[in-house]
């Protein structure tokens, strides 16, 4: 997958923006890029796009900005010139797709039907985007659409909002969704970016779901975990589960047999996306021991430790 979209895939989420103005640019690309999401799509749709993509990327260069609603080969020159790093149409024209591809300029054009998407992949495309998303026939429509072409992914955006957003992203053909619930016009006409930067915020722990999974004790020996675990059930009725290396009391209590990483034993929390968790949190400046990963069939990341300790506990997420 070309990078531009393999980092919109880790994000999950697209803002989509329309500004009126300009002035608004700097401090909106600052909430986005502050509330954990540096990435947007400013669409062509006012004059302001073109000065807004241009002040975005200049203040911000590793944000991920694009233009959207660009209907004309000269709005794609306009946009690249300003600093933009990709291309996303309502539509799917010929025209712009062919002159996109020719410059190697990631584009996402607009697909809501499979003649749509052959000719995507008549131009070679690896993503589309499915517009307008629930007006079109939501994630049905997208798994049908799928089945028979099995090389392509999708963007959708239109209708997308916090209530769903998760419902389209357990999909796999589906890297990221464009909204605009985060940027909605009612904080941008409040000027509200504490609002927005709070939203963006909202967006991605919603994305990621994290939630505890269980509580890891280490002990020296089986005898020793035996008694803890024994503890467990007959105060609290947590049943036993013995493992090979360890034992469960109930679901959310786990026993080492051995002590394993972590002073006092681990935590483990669960999210929606591992991948995608550990690129949000590797922005927060975590790092992670991938000595310790596991992976799936897919070779999809599983399970991972974070390198630092809290509270003497080592951390590590685990995939829903």
């Amino acid at each position: 997958m070309n990078p531009i979209l393999e980092q919109i895939s880790l994000l999950g989420i697209v803002p989509v923006i329309a500004l009126d103005n300009v002035e608004d640019a700097l401090p909106l690309a600052k909430a986005l890029y502050d509330g954990g999401l540096p990435c947007a799509e400013v669409t062509f749709r006012t004059t302001a796009a073109e000065e807004a993509i241009q002040i975005m990327t200049e203040a911000y260069p590793d944000m991920l900005v694009g233009a959207g609603t660009v209907l004309t080969t000269e709005q794609v020159d306009r946009a690249m010139n300003a600093g933009a790093k990709f291309i996303v149409s309502p539509g799917f024209n010929p025209k712009i797709v062919s002159y996109c591809v020719s410059k190697n300029i990631p584009i996402t054009p607009g697909c809501s039907s499979p003649s749509d998407i052959e000719q995507a992949l008549e131009h070679g495309l690896e993503v589309v985007k499915f517009f307008p998303a629930e007006a079109s026939g939501g994630l049905a429509k997208i798994k049908a659409m799928a089945a028979p072409y099995t090389k392509i992914k999708f963007m959708p955006t239109g209708g997308i909002n916090a209530k769903n957003l998760n419902s389209y992203l357990e999909y796999k053909k589906i890297i990221a969704c464009g909204g605009s619930w985060m940027v909605n016009k009612d904080l941008l006409k409040a000027k509200d970016f504490n609002g927005i930067k709070k939203l963006t915020e909202e967006a991605i722990h919603l994305m990621l779901g994290f939630e505890l999974r269980h509580i890891g004790i280490n002990t020296n020996n089986e005898n020793e975990a035996t008694s803890v675990a024994d503890y467990f059930d007959k105060m609290f009725g947590f049943s036993k589960i013995v493992g090979s290396s360890s034992i469960f009391a109930g679901s959310g209590v786990e026993v080492l047999k051995s002590p394993y990483l972590g002073k006092n034993g681990h935590i483990a929390v669960q999210t929606n996306d591992v991948k995608r968790a550990m690129y949000h949190l590797s922005k927060r400046g975590v790092e992670f021991d991938m000595n310790t990963a596991n992976y799936d069939n897919n070779g999809s990341v599983k399970t991972v430790y974070m390198k630092d300790e809290v509270g003497g506990f080592a951390i590590h997420l685990i995939q829903k």
